[in-house]
């Protein structure tokens, strides 16, 4: 696609949005005057996700071939977690880590490496967008999330994965540590990984090792690194700063699609 014909699709999907949002918005008998649609919309994060599932389906993002890859990826945000407990972890090699998943789970569960590396596996090369302007591209491998969620079975009340992490961000607060969430549509596509290779290698520790969300349709914030645990719940209003991310909790969006 060239520069005009990309300007033409984008001006497009922008009117699609706004006519959709119309709308939703002006009381579509079939949609917005559905008691239930009301509900679950609440708010125009909530409109704003449903607009942008509607557009992008089951669309993959982007991958490029082996050529592409950065040469020196960026290691963004935290690059050695401030935590004890992580640090202990990684003078170990991850050997005695393990990824809790637990919440709204018929069967929570605790996944060392080495049954994550056991599991169905996904290789993807794909492009990194940070909301600060700049972009790599990197090569991943790791787990789908949809495998996990096959294990532990998400209950039905189940709404949101949140992936609570390592990393405190104010000066080793461990009450400040970095969390992220996505809704289950978005876990169960097929790029969404968690990765625990890096381009070949094992995944670096300033790329979030042992474990790191991919989500590739979203900015970068959205790809919580150091992973440690993953909680399915109904609503994130008790979490942190109750808008479902560190980054939101300052005022991010909470849906960051690209």
């Amino acid at each position: 696609m060239d520069g005009d014909d990309e300007a033409v699709a984008l001006g497009r999907r922008g009117l699609t949005i706004a006519a959709l949002g119309s709308l939703l918005v002006g009381g579509c008998d079939r949609v917005a005057g559905n008691p239930t649609v009301q509900g679950w919309l609440g708010s125009a994060s909530r409109l704003s996700l449903l607009i942008q599932h509607w557009l992008a389906g089951d669309a993959l993002a982007r991958e490029y071939s082996e050529a592409d890859i950065t040469g020196s990826f960026k290691g963004n945000g935290t690059v050695d977690p401030d935590d004890d407990d992580y640090q202990a972890h990684a003078a170990n090699g991850f050997a005695e880590w393990k990824l809790q998943v637990d919440g709204l789970v018929a069967r929570p569960g605790q996944y060392s490496l080495a049954d994550l590396r056991a599991m169905k596996a996904r290789t993807q090369i794909t492009r990194h967008d940070c909301v600060e302007g700049w972009s790599c591209i990197g090569k991943w491998k790791g787990v789908p999330l949809a495998e996990i969620l096959e294990r532990v079975e998400p209950k039905a009340a189940a709404r949101f994965a949140v992936f609570h992490c390592a990393d405190p961000m104010e000066n080793g607060n461990p009450a400040t540590k970095y969390y992220e969430s996505i809704d289950l549509i978005e876990a169960v596509h097929p790029q969404t990984i968690l990765a625990y290779e890096m381009n070949d290698a094992v995944l670096p520790v300033a790329h979030g090792a042992p474990l790191r969300l991919r989500v590739e349709r979203q900015l970068g914030y959205k790809m919580a690194k150091y992973v440690m645990r993953i909680e399915f719940v109904e609503d994130f209003r008790s979490i942190g700063g109750g808008r479902g991310g560190y980054w939101e909790d300052q005022g991010y969006a909470w849906y960051a699609g690209i």
